[in-house]
């Protein structure tokens, strides 16, 4: 077995970046602590500041497979492309540029850019492994593929 990874995203705004890709994962927040209702209770019995409140984000594979994914609030915007990217692997066991498989990632990318992504690309060679380039809400590129 491999080590465990988790991924971590910097980004201005936490809480709606991590609601976005887990709409795009099918994650969920990670439960508070135990003997916590929500984090906001938790952040409250620890003396979080308001200013501090909601810096971070994170989400857990509700199956328990998946990496983490924790969002982290840092003050400088983004500025250059990723050098790692994310792969949403929409046509996962599909035959590699067939048409299910590009109809798979065409779907697939519909339904992002309605959540909020922004299309930046698509694969000139379509029927060869295709793939579409978007970006999330604060210009993180991925690919769906």
């Amino acid at each position: 077995m491999g080590t465990p990874i988790g991924l971590v995203f910097d980004c201005a705004d936490p809480p709606r970046l991590g609601a976005f890709w887990a709409g795009v994962l099918g994650y969920v927040e990670r439960p508070p602590p135990a003997g916590f209702a929500s984090w906001a209770a938790y952040d409250t019995a620890n003396g979080v500041s308001d200013d501090e409140a909601n810096a971070g984000f994170a989400l857990v594979d509700p199956g328990g497979t998946g990496p983490t994914v924790f969002f982290q609030r840092v003050p400088e915007p983004k500025a250059t492309k990723n050098r790692v990217h994310v792969d949403v692997r929409a046509s996962h066991g599909l035959p590699p540029g067939g048409p299910a498989a590009r109809e798979a990632i065409e779907g697939r990318t519909r339904a992002l850019v309605e959540a909020g992504a922004t299309l930046l690309y698509r694969s000139p060679h379509p029927d060869d492994d295709y793939f579409v380039t978007l970006a999330d809400p604060e210009g993180n590129e991925f690919c769906v593929v």
